[in-house]
């Protein structure tokens, strides 16, 4: 059966979602450390962390499963070189349980973990500004099982998170330290019906439009992307619009062109990528017809993540069962994707792509090989080349470099 992250038909090399969740409940509960909900009436602000995105020693947080064998004990700690991509090891922060997907503030103080288990739960992580080490602030209730991403609404005072198992998706409070409140909202997804093979809606992520005026979730087992608005003052969700995919389709990640107008979704189930229009004032997301990843028939590939450089030109997409990033021109001040090429990931189910924050290298965390993959970024052309030898690390689901 196809579904999402871990649980569709793949590569070998460790067990689906569902028996990462049932393994994680016949374990111990991760403890929950009391945080205080706060009024969010004004955007927070904090001294944030120095940037020095070319320099060496810079942070690199990696996600994993802490539940499957072979998996990790927490959440990695590495840094690399801004310049020449190499990554260098610095041990586990322990305490937080799968933390399968990670996010950072705003203002690069506060790191934020899914605990992707049944019992759902999200986690803060302060981070260090005078070269001490992370410490976890405390986590809370997901409101739903499996929770599988999250973001940081753009004013620094909410954290939006999907739970895939339960198909439904989150608010919390995020107060001055950046530790979390009891959620506002919760909204589980349910109309329209479920696509084939899929046994109800699997919420897969949640992102702020860049207008900063909607919130969209795309859910997997629906073929739909809903959109939001966000309540500023109460941390509430109110649904304006939803957009359907063709059934099957197996909607899993969506980014913006910088211009706003329009939204890329890669569609894990058919292997294809849409071109969607977006009208900032409505929120409604208009698909237009699939096309290819590159990378073989529907079934074959997973395609997982869609990245878009800062100044619009390039695309690139991660595809598991293939093993390739695809990059596309962006043409038609973002309206078209042309694909260029594939090139092999160098690693084994490329779960989640992401760039540093010049955008002169992409990180590739490779799940089945538990390996990161680096390359660099030529910003002229979007070709990418090797950085060097792949970074060992355990289940690597996820890859942050800040």
């Amino acid at each position: 059966m196809s579904s999402s992250a871990g649980q569709e038909a793949r590569p070998t090399g460790g067990p689906g979602r569902r028996r990462v969740l049932g393994a994680f409940a016949a374990a111990a509960a991760l403890a929950a450390v009391p945080t205080s909900a706060v009024a969010n009436t004004a955007p927070i602000s904090r001294s944030p962390v120095p940037a020095g995105p070319r320099a060496a020693g810079r942070p690199l947080y990696l996600g994993t499963y802490t539940s499957q064998q072979g998996g990790g004990t927490g959440v990695g700690l590495a840094t690399y070189d801004g310049t020449t991509g190499a990554v260098t090891a610095g041990g586990t922060l322990t305490g937080v349980a799968n933390p399968s997907y990670l996010a950072v503030h705003p203002d690069g103080t506060t790191l934020y973990a899914v605990d992707e288990q049944q019992d759902g739960a999200v986690t803060a992580i302060a981070l260090p500004t005078d070269g001490g080490s992370p410490s976890v602030l405390g986590s809370r209730s997901a409101g739903g099982a499996g929770p599988t991403h999250l973001s940081v609404h753009p004013s620094g005072r909410w954290l939006l998170s999907a739970d895939y198992t339960s198909g439904s998706v989150a608010v919390h409070p995020i107060d001055t330290t950046g530790a979390l409140g009891e959620a506002t909202d919760v909204v589980q997804h349910s109309a329209p019906a479920p696509g084939p093979g899929q046994d109800g809606p699997h919420a897969h992520q949640i992102v702020t439009s860049p207008d900063g005026g909607h919130v969209l979730a795309v859910d997997l087992g629906n073929d739909t992307v809903y959109t939001y608005r966000l309540d500023e003052s109460a941390g509430t969700l109110s649904q304006v619009s939803y957009a359907t995919l063709r059934p099957g389709a197996g909607p899993r990640h969506l980014t913006f062109h910088p211009s706003g107008a329009y939204a890329y979704l890669a569609n894990e189930l058919d292997n294809t990528v849409v071109v969607c229009g977006y009208d900032p004032q409505s929120g409604e997301l208009t698909p237009g017809e699939p096309q290819s990843t590159g990378a073989g028939g529907a079934g074959s590939s997973f395609p997982a993540e869609l990245l878009v450089t800062a100044d619009g030109a390039f695309a690139y997409l991660a595809n598991r069962g293939h093993n390739s990033l695809t990059r596309y021109a962006v043409e038609a001040d973002g309206a078209e994707l042309r694909l260029l090429d594939t090139v092999p990931v160098g690693g084994d189910y490329p779960r989640q792509i992401a760039f540093s924050p010049d955008g002169g290298l992409l990180f590739a965390a490779n799940q089945n090989s538990g390996t990161v993959t680096v390359f660099h970024v030529d910003l002229a052309t979007g070709e990418l080349a090797s950085a060097g030898d792949p970074f060992p690390s355990p289940v690597a689901v996820c890859a942050l470099p800040l």
